[in-house]
């Protein structure tokens, strides 16, 4: 599903405009991705998702043409784990 798909289905379940779902979608990925920028705090949604942001370590890898190692510095990533709800959801439950 890709994100027009995604609007009209969030529009045809909230019975609201295309424009208002996507406008509705749009604001939460600007939240979600200012709380997660900060880094003090995670975005929970009850058995559904968490977002936080984690720090990953500076490491040394391997360049896979040539084998040479690569220093890697340190930097943030982003965590997604799934709720309860999403889990079942996907067992088919």
């Amino acid at each position: 599903m890709n994100r027009s798909e995604l609007v009209a289905a969030l529009a045809g379940r909230a019975e609201v405009t295309r424009k208002d779902a996507d406008a509705v979608l749009a604001a939460f990925a600007d939240v979600v991705g200012d709380i997660v920028s900060k880094g003090d705090e995670k975005v929970t949604i009850p058995g559904f998702l968490t977002f936080e942001r984690t720090h990953r370590a500076a490491r040394t890898a391997r360049n896979p043409q040539t084998g040479d190692p690569i220093d890697i510095p340190a930097g943030y990533s982003v965590k997604v784990s799934a709720g309860s709800k999403l889990k079942d959801a996907a067992k088919g439950k």
